[in-house]
């Protein structure tokens, strides 16, 4: 019952309790319906037998019978006989074979054989000192068949009416449930697309991003008066959603517009720190231990100058002004030329860290040279930091079934089954032994972004202790398009 979706539960559970319904009110109505059908075959005999008065006379010291006397009306078998019960005329229904005595006004239940039947004498009195008795016969057994075969077509009524109950309680259901399926696929695809303009749309779109300001209160002030004329809470629901969507569009925005300002008004100062520092230590003035001091300086401005690049990357991303250029690029090329200066660099730290290729060659595909280069830096320089000393990065690129696909392997410090959901989050880091300097987090965000941009995607396998994989994949051919 648990892996039952909502509709078809509430189906269930109006189905069971309407079959209930029906079968206690149908139990109660043939109850009372076989009393009454029973007390009804009483009644009818007993005015049959006084009625029959009327057909017999005693005229001249003999009885005569009108015709009537002898038709079987009601179902009710007439018969006379004498105070001794000597049968003198009638007609008795065939499979009645009894002769039980004579009671006047009185019906009784006489069973013969397999069959039940009402008998009813009334005395009727001649003259006086001759009395004869009127006997009034009907099967109660005919009756009840009767009354069984309305209950036997009831019977295969009922599946039909349960049937057709579960039918109508469905569309029923599922019609009122279709707003709610409306939500759901609207939440679905805004978290697919991380689109937050999209609206559920069931009370009236007054406002595509629900406004800012007096504006925006004013929307919201009219879309609280549209639901409280809506049909049922599920509108209400709906109206809600939308405008708390509206705040966190317009709440994101002005996250987005703020990191996008801060970042423009952070260059100038930085770019002007690293001028400052390039001068000096250019010069003869300061001694060897002040410019070590500034060349850290000179550090840790040149990492907030990267961060600060990082940052408008990603800025202009989400406002969707970040340019697309695709061209037809050799990545077997381009990656082979990737890792040979990557290995300089590496190279250069002293630390023995070997690259290791395995590109397949003349991989073509639609692709954005500058952007294919800084994710493919991002993940080696990634690779080669978390890399022990001595250790391998491995790199490959190979085209299969349509699709170009790169791996970039390290034998390093990993990363733990916690964190590796979370590390394509920006500013996220997995543990302290990770935040090293000039590394801010924003790295694998972008390189997120710049896989998806081309219609691939980008994932992460890693083990703790053992090393990590980053597997992106792109489409092997691609409309140009801008983004």
């Amino acid at each position: 019952m648990k892996r039952l979706s909502l509709k078809l539960k509430l189906t269930v559970l109006y189905t069971f309790f309407m079959a209930l319904l029906t079968c206690a009110a149908l139990a109660i109505l043939f109850s009372l319906s076989n009393r009454e059908i029973l007390s009804s075959a009483q009644n009818k005999l007993e005015r049959r037998v006084q009625e029959s008065v009327e057909d017999v006379e005693y005229r001249s010291g003999r009885l005569r019978l009108n015709s009537d006397f002898y038709s079987v009306a009601k179902d009710v078998y007439l018969s006379l006989y004498e105070e001794d019960l000597y049968f003198l005329y009638g007609k008795i229904p065939y499979g009645f074979d009894q002769q039980p005595e004579l009671l006047d006004g009185v019906v009784r239940t006489i069973r013969d054989k397999e069959q039940e039947w009402y008998v009813y004498d009334m005395s009727y009195q001649m003259t006086e000192e001759y009395t004869v008795y009127i006997r009034g016969i009907t099967s109660v057994t005919d009756a009840e068949e009767s009354f069984t075969v309305t209950l036997r077509f009831a019977l295969i009524l009922l599946p039909l009416m349960v049937l057709a109950t579960a039918v109508i309680g469905y569309r029923f259901t599922r019609h009122t449930l279709l707003p709610v399926r409306r939500i759901t696929d609207t939440v679905k695809k805004i978290r697919e697309d991380a689109d937050l303009s999209r609206r559920i749309g069931l009370t009236g779109s007054l406002t595509k991003a629900g406004g800012s300001g007096n504006d925006g209160q004013e929307d919201m002030k009219k879309r609280a008066g549209m639901r409280r004329k809506e049909r049922d809470e599920i509108y209400v629901l709906a109206g809600t959603f939308d405008d708390m969507l509206s705040e966190l569009e317009t709440a994101f925005e002005r996250e987005k517009q703020f990191t996008s300002d801060v970042s423009h008004e952070l260059r100038t100062p930085v770019s002007v720190i690293l001028a400052q520092c390039n001068a000096i230590l250019a010069g003869d003035s300061y001694t060897n231990e002040q410019k070590k001091e500034i060349r850290l300086i000179e550090r840790k401005a040149r990492g907030m100058s990267d961060m600060i690049s990082q940052l408008l990357f990603l800025s202009r991303a989400d406002q969707g002004r970040q340019p697309l250029n695709t061209e037809e690029i050799d990545l077997s090329e381009l990656t082979g030329m990737i890792v040979e200066e990557e290995q300089m660099l590496a190279d250069e730290e002293g630390r023995g860290v070997r690259i290791e290729t395995q590109i397949e060659p003349h991989i073509l595909a639609q692709a954005d040279e500058t952007f294919y280069i800084r994710m493919l830096v991002n993940l080696i320089s990634n690779a080669l930091r978390y890399s022990r000393n001595g250790g391998i990065v491995e790199v490959s690129l190979e085209k299969k079934e349509g699709e170009v696909i790169g791996r970039v392997t390290d034998h390093g410090t990993g990363i733990s089954g916690e964190a590796l959901p979370h590390i394509w989050e920006r500013f996220f880091r997995a543990d302290i032994s990770r935040t090293e300097a000039g590394h801010s987090g924003l790295g694998l965000s972008m390189v997120k972004w710049i896989a998806e941009a081309h219609g691939g995607s980008v994932s992460a396998e890693s083990v703790e202790g053992e090393g990590s994989t980053f597997t992106f994949r792109f489409p092997e051919k691609q409309e140009k398009e801008g983004k």
